[in-house]
């Protein structure tokens, strides 16, 4: 299943799982899933929004805060093999029109951003871990001082992603969110099972906001991907395949 938000100049969307589709419509060709199923579903995906997979930029994602500048030049990196996608990079933007950004999640967030004025879009990966080193903050920090453009002037999409009742964790993990500033609010222990409930997607909020992007300019999707039955979630099955989160600014003729 496909799903996207239509602008004058903006298409922007995620794939969700489907159990009618090669692999349940995973996107991930390093998730172990064969390759011929992948590519198919990826054309399916490029055939709905009338983009051919040669003009989509995938990244090699590992859980970091660093962040990428898309050009022409980077056209169909990662989209047929995994090993040729700009690597080490969990965060894209681009000023360029006709490419089709992607970020690839089970249960972490997709952040899919767009500023139509200033013709800048991008994608981010933010699972805990990214979170925690503020891959959002990042790579706003990154535009504004590389393109210096207003953060003020984005909007940004915020996809299906695991929630606070579904996010446990140990003391490990609990102690590096409880030593990010204003975290404390979305920590919950909960008592009978010993564990720490975090909500990310609340310190992901918090973070956008203290970007400098307006409460009012944020979007969410409230879906929770452990939760629902459509949704690949690491949590539930580490085998999982992954959504496709896409995003593509349109020349106007």
């Amino acid at each position: 299943m496909i799903e996207w938000k239509k602008r004058d100049s903006i298409i922007a969307g995620w794939t969700m799982k489907d159990d009618t589709k090669p692999s349940h419509f995973s996107m991930a060709l390093h998730t172990g899933h064969p390759h011929v199923d992948i590519i198919k579903n990826r054309q399916t995906l490029a055939e709905a929004i009338q983009y051919p997979l040669e003009q989509f930029v995938c990244a090699q994602q590992t859980h970091s805060a660093n962040v990428h500048k898309v050009t022409y030049e980077d056209a169909g990196r990662g989209a047929f093999c995994y090993e040729e996608g700009i690597p080490s990079t969990d965060a894209l933007y681009t000023t360029e029109f006709d490419i089709v950004l992607s970020t690839f999640v089970a249960d972490c967030i997709p952040l899919l951003f767009y500023n139509e004025r200033d013709h800048i879009i991008g994608a981010i990966h933010s699972g805990w871990q990214g979170t925690l080193q503020n891959i959002v903050g990042t790579t706003f920090a990154t535009i504004q001082n590389n393109e210096r453009r207003s953060i003020e002037d984005f909007h940004v999409f915020v996809g299906p992603s695991i929630q606070q009742h579904n996010f446990e964790v140990d003391r490990d993990v609990y102690e590096k969110f409880a030593k990010l500033d204003d975290a404390l609010p979305f920590i919950h222990f909960k008592e009978e099972t010993k564990k720490w409930h975090i909500d990310t997607r609340g310190v992901v909020q918090q973070q956008l906001i203290q970007s400098g992007i307006p409460a009012h300019h944020l979007h969410f999707d409230e879906r929770c991907t452990f939760d629902t039955s459509n949704a690949f979630s690491y949590r539930q099955n580490r085998q999982c395949g992954r959504h496709l989160g896409f995003i593509v600014q349109k020349k106007n003729d």
